[in-house]
Protein backbone atom coordinates (compact mmCIF):
# COMPACT_ATOMS: atom_id res chain seq x y z
CA UNK A 1 0.00 0.00 0.00
CA UNK A 2 1.49 3.38 -0.98
CA UNK A 3 1.34 6.54 1.08
CA UNK A 4 -1.83 7.77 -0.64
CA UNK A 5 -3.45 4.41 -0.04
CA UNK A 6 -2.59 4.63 3.64
CA UNK A 7 -4.05 8.14 3.81
CA UNK A 8 -7.32 7.01 2.15
CA UNK A 9 -7.55 4.09 4.55
CA UNK A 10 -6.96 6.37 7.52
CA UNK A 11 -9.59 8.87 6.31
CA UNK A 12 -12.19 6.14 5.79
CA UNK A 13 -11.40 4.70 9.19
CA UNK A 14 -11.85 8.08 10.86
CA UNK A 15 -15.18 8.61 9.10
CA UNK A 16 -16.37 5.25 10.37
CA UNK A 17 -15.38 6.19 13.90
CA UNK A 18 -17.27 9.45 13.67
CA UNK A 19 -20.38 7.58 12.59
CA UNK A 20 -20.09 5.07 15.40
CA UNK A 21 -19.06 7.42 18.17
CA UNK A 22 -22.57 8.65 19.23
CA UNK A 23 -23.92 5.14 19.88
CA UNK A 24 -20.64 4.27 21.61
CA UNK A 25 -20.95 7.26 23.92
CA UNK A 26 -24.56 6.49 24.84
CA UNK A 27 -23.70 2.88 25.64
CA UNK A 28 -20.69 3.91 27.72
CA UNK A 29 -22.71 6.52 29.60
CA UNK A 30 -25.41 3.99 30.43
CA UNK A 31 -22.80 1.72 31.95
CA UNK A 32 -20.91 4.30 33.93
CA UNK A 33 -21.84 7.97 33.97
CA UNK A 34 -18.47 8.88 35.43
CA UNK A 35 -16.36 6.95 32.92
CA UNK A 36 -13.86 8.86 30.81
CA UNK A 37 -14.06 7.87 27.16
CA UNK A 38 -10.82 6.88 25.43
CA UNK A 39 -9.36 9.09 22.72
CA UNK A 40 -10.47 7.44 19.48
CA UNK A 41 -8.90 9.82 16.98
CA UNK A 42 -5.10 9.99 16.79
CA UNK A 43 -2.90 11.76 14.30
CA UNK A 44 -0.54 9.78 12.07
CA UNK A 45 2.77 11.49 11.37
CA UNK A 46 4.99 11.06 8.33
CA UNK A 47 7.43 9.25 10.59
CA UNK A 48 4.69 6.78 11.60
CA UNK A 49 3.88 6.19 7.93
CA UNK A 50 7.54 5.68 7.01
CA UNK A 51 8.19 3.25 9.84
CA UNK A 52 5.02 1.36 8.93
CA UNK A 53 6.21 1.04 5.33
CA UNK A 54 9.53 -0.39 6.56
CA UNK A 55 7.74 -2.90 8.80
CA UNK A 56 5.55 -4.04 5.90
CA UNK A 57 8.50 -4.43 3.52
CA UNK A 58 7.11 -1.76 1.21
CA UNK A 59 10.50 -0.08 0.76
CA UNK A 60 12.29 -3.15 -0.62
CA UNK A 61 12.98 -3.72 -4.30
CA UNK A 62 10.32 -5.97 -5.85
CA UNK A 63 11.32 -9.44 -7.02
CA UNK A 64 10.03 -11.33 -10.04
CA UNK A 65 8.07 -14.57 -10.13
CA UNK A 66 10.15 -15.83 -13.07
CA UNK A 67 13.86 -15.15 -13.72
CA UNK A 68 14.55 -12.34 -16.17
CA UNK A 69 17.76 -10.45 -15.49
CA UNK A 70 16.95 -7.41 -17.61
CA UNK A 71 13.56 -6.91 -15.95
CA UNK A 72 15.03 -7.63 -12.51
CA UNK A 73 17.70 -5.00 -13.13
CA UNK A 74 15.01 -2.37 -13.62
CA UNK A 75 13.68 -3.28 -10.18
CA UNK A 76 16.97 -3.34 -8.28
CA UNK A 77 18.93 -0.47 -9.78
CA UNK A 78 17.29 1.93 -7.32
CA UNK A 79 19.11 0.24 -4.40
CA UNK A 80 22.64 0.55 -5.84
CA UNK A 81 24.63 3.64 -4.85
CA UNK A 82 27.89 5.22 -5.88
CA UNK A 83 30.52 5.68 -3.17
CA UNK A 84 32.51 8.82 -4.00
CA UNK A 85 35.89 9.34 -2.32
CA UNK A 86 37.81 12.25 -3.79
CA UNK A 87 39.34 10.98 -7.04
CA UNK A 88 38.33 7.38 -6.29
CA UNK A 89 34.91 5.77 -6.40
CA UNK A 90 33.23 2.46 -5.79
CA UNK A 91 29.75 1.07 -5.35
CA UNK A 92 27.40 0.05 -2.59
CA UNK A 93 23.98 -1.47 -1.98
CA UNK A 94 21.26 -0.23 0.34
CA UNK A 95 21.31 -3.08 2.84
CA UNK A 96 18.77 -1.94 5.42
CA UNK A 97 16.51 1.00 6.20
CA UNK A 98 15.60 1.74 9.81
CA UNK A 99 13.73 4.46 11.66
CA UNK A 100 16.99 6.36 12.20
CA UNK A 101 19.36 5.51 9.39
CA UNK A 102 20.01 3.99 5.99
CA UNK A 103 22.68 1.28 5.93
CA UNK A 104 24.81 0.79 2.80
CA UNK A 105 26.95 -2.32 2.31
CA UNK A 106 30.18 -2.15 0.32
CA UNK A 107 33.65 -3.71 0.20
CA UNK A 108 36.16 -3.08 2.94
CA UNK A 109 38.76 -2.28 0.29
CA UNK A 110 36.48 0.46 -1.05
CA UNK A 111 36.23 2.07 2.39
CA UNK A 112 40.03 2.13 2.61
CA UNK A 113 39.75 5.32 0.49
CA UNK A 114 36.97 6.88 2.58
CA UNK A 115 37.74 10.29 4.04
CA UNK A 116 35.14 12.26 5.96
CA UNK A 117 36.26 15.52 4.31
CA UNK A 118 35.63 14.62 0.67
CA UNK A 119 33.56 11.42 0.59
CA UNK A 120 29.83 11.05 0.05
CA UNK A 121 27.16 8.75 -1.34
CA UNK A 122 25.08 9.28 -4.45
CA UNK A 123 21.67 7.58 -4.50
CA UNK A 124 19.93 6.82 -7.78
CA UNK A 125 17.01 8.96 -6.67
CA UNK A 126 19.30 11.98 -7.11
CA UNK A 127 20.42 12.45 -3.51
CA UNK A 128 23.94 13.37 -2.42
CA UNK A 129 24.41 12.36 1.21
CA UNK A 130 27.12 12.37 3.86
CA UNK A 131 27.77 9.09 5.63
CA UNK A 132 29.83 7.60 8.44
CA UNK A 133 31.59 4.25 8.51
CA UNK A 134 29.45 1.99 10.70
CA UNK A 135 32.17 -0.67 10.74
CA UNK A 136 34.28 -3.04 8.68
CA UNK A 137 34.81 -6.77 8.99
CA UNK A 138 38.25 -7.91 10.10
CA UNK A 139 37.79 -11.27 8.39
CA UNK A 140 35.91 -10.46 5.19
CA UNK A 141 36.07 -7.80 2.47
CA UNK A 142 32.89 -6.18 3.77
CA UNK A 143 32.08 -2.84 5.36
CA UNK A 144 29.03 -0.71 6.05
CA UNK A 145 28.22 2.98 5.86
CA UNK A 146 25.50 4.66 7.90
CA UNK A 147 23.46 7.63 6.65
CA UNK A 148 21.57 9.70 9.22
CA UNK A 149 17.91 9.91 8.19
CA UNK A 150 17.87 13.53 9.30
CA UNK A 151 19.48 14.42 5.97
CA UNK A 152 16.35 13.29 4.12
CA UNK A 153 12.76 14.43 4.14
CA UNK A 154 10.24 11.63 4.70
CA UNK A 155 9.09 12.03 1.11
CA UNK A 156 12.67 11.37 0.00
CA UNK A 157 13.05 8.39 2.33
CA UNK A 158 9.90 6.80 0.92
CA UNK A 159 11.48 6.85 -2.55
CA UNK A 160 14.51 4.83 -1.43
CA UNK A 161 14.63 1.06 -1.80
CA UNK A 162 16.69 -1.61 -0.04
CA UNK A 163 17.79 -4.90 -1.58
CA UNK A 164 15.91 -8.10 -0.82
CA UNK A 165 18.34 -10.52 0.83
CA UNK A 166 17.25 -14.03 1.78
CA UNK A 167 19.86 -16.60 2.77
CA UNK A 168 17.36 -19.39 2.06
CA UNK A 169 17.15 -18.25 -1.56
CA UNK A 170 20.94 -18.11 -1.74
CA UNK A 171 21.26 -21.67 -0.47
CA UNK A 172 19.01 -22.91 -3.28
CA UNK A 173 21.22 -21.49 -6.04
CA UNK A 174 22.56 -24.01 -8.52
CA UNK A 175 25.29 -24.04 -11.15
CA UNK A 176 24.03 -22.51 -14.37
CA UNK A 177 21.56 -20.14 -12.73
CA UNK A 178 21.44 -16.70 -14.30
CA UNK A 179 22.65 -13.75 -12.29
CA UNK A 180 23.82 -10.21 -12.96
CA UNK A 181 26.14 -7.57 -11.54
CA UNK A 182 25.27 -3.90 -10.97
CA UNK A 183 27.71 -1.17 -10.01
CA UNK A 184 28.68 2.44 -10.51
CA UNK A 185 29.67 3.52 -13.99
CA UNK A 186 32.99 5.14 -14.88
CA UNK A 187 33.78 8.83 -15.04
CA UNK A 188 32.14 11.90 -13.54
CA UNK A 189 28.56 10.93 -14.45
CA UNK A 190 27.57 9.85 -10.96
CA UNK A 191 24.14 8.60 -11.99
CA UNK A 192 25.40 6.04 -14.50
CA UNK A 193 25.18 2.35 -13.61
CA UNK A 194 26.78 -0.68 -15.24
CA UNK A 195 24.75 -3.85 -15.74
CA UNK A 196 26.35 -7.14 -16.80
CA UNK A 197 24.70 -10.54 -16.99
CA UNK A 198 26.53 -13.62 -15.74
CA UNK A 199 26.08 -17.33 -15.07
CA UNK A 200 26.64 -18.89 -11.66
CA UNK A 201 29.41 -21.47 -11.45
CA UNK A 202 29.62 -21.93 -7.69
CA UNK A 203 27.99 -20.11 -4.80
CA UNK A 204 30.99 -20.82 -2.53
CA UNK A 205 34.28 -21.58 -4.28
CA UNK A 206 37.63 -21.15 -2.57
CA UNK A 207 39.67 -18.60 -4.51
CA UNK A 208 43.36 -18.27 -3.67
CA UNK A 209 43.48 -14.58 -4.60
CA UNK A 210 40.93 -13.79 -1.91
CA UNK A 211 41.96 -16.46 0.57
CA UNK A 212 38.34 -17.46 1.22
CA UNK A 213 35.24 -18.89 -0.39
CA UNK A 214 33.57 -16.55 -2.87
CA UNK A 215 30.50 -16.48 -5.05
CA UNK A 216 31.96 -17.33 -8.47
CA UNK A 217 30.53 -17.00 -11.95
CA UNK A 218 31.17 -16.40 -15.62
CA UNK A 219 30.54 -12.77 -16.41
CA UNK A 220 32.08 -9.32 -16.38
CA UNK A 221 32.94 -6.73 -13.76
CA UNK A 222 35.08 -3.66 -14.12
CA UNK A 223 36.87 -1.18 -11.88
CA UNK A 224 34.44 0.89 -9.84
CA UNK A 225 31.84 -1.86 -9.52
CA UNK A 226 33.44 -3.14 -6.31
CA UNK A 227 30.84 -3.09 -3.54
CA UNK A 228 27.95 -3.28 -6.01
CA UNK A 229 25.33 -5.99 -6.03
CA UNK A 230 25.21 -9.46 -7.53
CA UNK A 231 21.58 -10.47 -8.00
CA UNK A 232 19.84 -13.62 -9.16
CA UNK A 233 17.47 -13.53 -12.12
CA UNK A 234 14.55 -12.72 -9.83
CA UNK A 235 16.18 -9.70 -8.22
CA UNK A 236 17.32 -11.19 -4.90
CA UNK A 237 20.68 -9.95 -3.65
CA UNK A 238 23.01 -12.96 -3.55
CA UNK A 239 26.44 -11.35 -3.23
CA UNK A 240 28.65 -8.30 -3.50
CA UNK A 241 30.82 -7.57 -6.55
CA UNK A 242 34.45 -7.81 -5.43
CA UNK A 243 36.63 -8.76 -8.40
CA UNK A 244 36.77 -9.82 -12.03
CA UNK A 245 39.24 -11.08 -14.63
CA UNK A 246 39.87 -10.63 -18.34
CA UNK A 247 38.78 -14.25 -18.73
CA UNK A 248 35.18 -13.27 -17.96
CA UNK A 249 35.27 -14.41 -14.37
CA UNK A 250 33.49 -12.54 -11.60
CA UNK A 251 33.84 -13.08 -7.87
CA UNK A 252 31.78 -11.68 -5.05
CA UNK A 253 31.34 -11.87 -1.30
CA UNK A 254 28.51 -14.39 -0.71
CA UNK A 255 25.29 -13.15 0.88
CA UNK A 256 25.66 -15.20 4.11
CA UNK A 257 29.06 -13.61 4.70
CA UNK A 258 27.63 -10.10 4.26
CA UNK A 259 24.86 -10.91 6.73
CA UNK A 260 27.33 -12.41 9.21
CA UNK A 261 29.61 -9.38 9.00
CA UNK A 262 26.68 -7.01 9.54
CA UNK A 263 25.48 -8.87 12.63
CA UNK A 264 28.99 -8.86 14.10
CA UNK A 265 29.39 -5.12 13.52
CA UNK A 266 25.93 -4.21 14.86
CA UNK A 267 26.27 -6.45 17.93
CA UNK A 268 29.62 -4.86 18.63
CA UNK A 269 27.92 -1.44 18.74
CA UNK A 270 25.48 -2.54 21.46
Amino acid sequence: MDKKGISRFYFSFMCLLLILMPSFEVQAASQDQGAVLPHLIQTVTQQDTYEGMIALGMLQCPVLEKPDSESAYENVKSCVVRVNMGNAYGSGVVWEMTADRVIVATNRHVLAYWQETDSFLYFQQGYYMDADILGVSEQYDVGFLSVDNGQFTYDELEKLRSAVSDVTVYEQLEQGDEMFCVGAGPGPEVGELLFHTAVLEDRARYLVDFGTEMLYGRGFARTGMSGGGIFDGYGHLIGMVTGGTLQNEVAGVPLPVIAEAYMEIVSGKD
